[in-house]
C-alpha cells in the first residue's frame, strides 16, 4: 500500500532511498501480520534443485535437462560455496518454455539449461535457457 517516487536513474542510490524505505515498511508490516508468504524454494537446496523447482512449478515443464557446459558450471559453483545462492532464469518472453515458437503457457515440455554464470556480489546464479540472448535491446543479429 506504499507508493514512492524513484528517480535512481538520475540521482543514483539517493534517488531510490524513498522506494527502499517504502519496500522495507511494507515487508515489515507483512511480517508483523504473520503472512504465510514463503519462497518457492529453500536457499539451502542445490542449484539444480532450485532450477528444477522454478521450471516445474512455475513454467509447468515436465523436466529439466542440462548441457555439458551447464553441468560443469553448476558443479563448480556448488564447489565454490555458491550453492546457497538464489537462481535468476533468463528465457524467451514468448512462452513459459524456452522455445519461442511454443507460444503461451504450454505444459509437459522439457527445458534445457544451456549455461550459467554467477553474480557473486548480488548472491545469485544466472541461468540461461534455450537460445536466449542477454544483451537487452539488440536484434538477433547485431550489426
Amino acid at each position: 500500500d506504499a507508493v514512492a517516487l524513484a528517480n535512481h536513474w538520475a540521482e543514483g542510490g539517493a534517488g531510490a532511498a524513498d522506494l527502499a524505505n517504502a519496500a522495507y515498511a511494507v515487508a515489515s508490516e507483512t511480517r508483523a501480520r504473520k503472512s504465510d508468504f514463503r519462497l518457492l524454494y529453500e536457499l539451502n537446496t542445490s542449484l539444480k534443485s532450485k532450477i528444477e523447482k522454478v521450471c516445474v512449478d512455475v513454467y509447468r515443464a515436465s523436466g529439466v535437462e542440462y548441457t555439458e557446459l551447464a553441468e560443469k558450471q553448476l558443479a563448480a559453483y556448488e564447489r565454490n560455496g555458491w550453492g546457497g545462492f538464489a537462481v535468476c532464469i533468463a528465457k524467451t518472453q514468448y512462452s513459459f518454455s524456452a522455445d519461442p515458437t511454443l507460444k503461451g503457457a504450454p505444459k509437459d515440455f522439457s527445458i534445457t539449461v544451456r549455461e550459467a554464470s554467477t553474480s557473486v556480489g548480488a548472491g545469485f546464479v544466472f541461468v540461461k535457457l534455450g537460445a536466449i540472448m542477454t544483451i537487452p535491446g539488440l536484434p538477433t543479429r547485431p550489426g
